[in-house]
């Protein structure tokens, strides 16, 4: 039972992590899109912008390479690691998304707000941070 659980929250930790860089990527990726429309000019900036959601996915990435091994021996301790780790991921990855396209829409309407957006947008990453460097700690 407890190698189930070790498996199961390696699946958290990995799956989680990569929804929320899906969905964090996909909110500003369509920020990015409309703001095309008005401001095609920018779209080196909108594509920085995009990216930054990405990498709670790899936070989570590297937590479950991390991880792997000790399946069959912590797995009670790997499910409350997988769940934290995917959970501090996945929520920090959506909320950094809607940070970048309010950022994103700014831009096209002429504002200079990248540098701002970014610094912004590091804030919910910390936390995605915070729970990989706690996976270190373990």
């Amino acid at each position: 039972m407890e190698q189930l659980l070790g498996y199961l929250g390696l699946g958290l930790m990995l799956g989680l992590a990569g929804i929320g860089s899906s969905y964090g990527t996909t909110i500003a990726g369509q920020a990015a899109e409309g703001a095309l429309k008005k401001d095609p000019s920018k779209s080196s900036g909108y594509m920085v912008l995009c990216a930054l959601p990405a990498t709670q996915g790899l936070y989570g990435f590297i937590a479950f390479m991390m991880m792997a091994g000790r399946a069959a021996t912590d797995g009670l301790l790997l499910f409350g690691i997988g769940i934290g780790v995917g959970l501090a991921c996945l929520l920090s990855g959506i909320r950094q998304g809607k940070i970048c396209a309010a950022g994103i829409q700014g831009m096209a309407q002429g504002h200079d707000v990248q540098t701002n957006t970014m610094i912004y947008a590091a804030l919910p990453e910390f936390y995605a941070i915070l729970a990989l460097v706690a996976t270190f700690l373990v």
